[in-house]
């Protein structure tokens, strides 16, 4: 059985960081792309940052671009999402999630990730 746990959210100030962790199982992680996004009520999961397999050349959404860092220890099983500056707006649910196809390119849709984790909540206040 396919599992992904978040872990790591919480309540920030703005301008402070937060560092997510997403733990798998029942996977082959080491093979599979991995990526993050987020939601609020009443909108649609936007993408955040996503990284390959063999953890090269990660994509981020362009309102975390300089702000937020993909990294993953495939030794441990575990994506991690580092977040800085953080500001209200990233106030959100936030969720891993493992593509289907480590050999595409790197997928900023969620139709294109198969597993999902239960999310964690991430709370800035002003």
């Amino acid at each position: 059985q396919v599992r992904l746990e978040e872990s790591g959210g919480g309540m920030v100030q703005a301008g402070g960081s937060l560092k997510l962790a997403c733990a798998g199982s029942g996977l082959t992680f080491h093979q599979k792309n991995m990526g993050w996004f987020r939601q609020t009520p009443g909108k649609e999961r936007e993408f955040v940052a996503a990284i390959r397999w063999i953890a090269t050349n990660p994509n981020y959404g362009d309102s975390v671009k300089g702000r937020f860092t993909i990294s993953r220890d495939n030794g441990k099983n575990t994506v991690y999402l580092q977040m800085n500056n953080l500001k209200p707006g990233d106030t959100a649910v936030y969720y891993c999630a493992s593509a289907a196809n480590p050999f595409a390119p790197l997928s900023t849709s969620a139709r294109d990730y198969t597993y999902w984790g239960q999310g964690t909540q991430v709370t800035v206040s002003s």
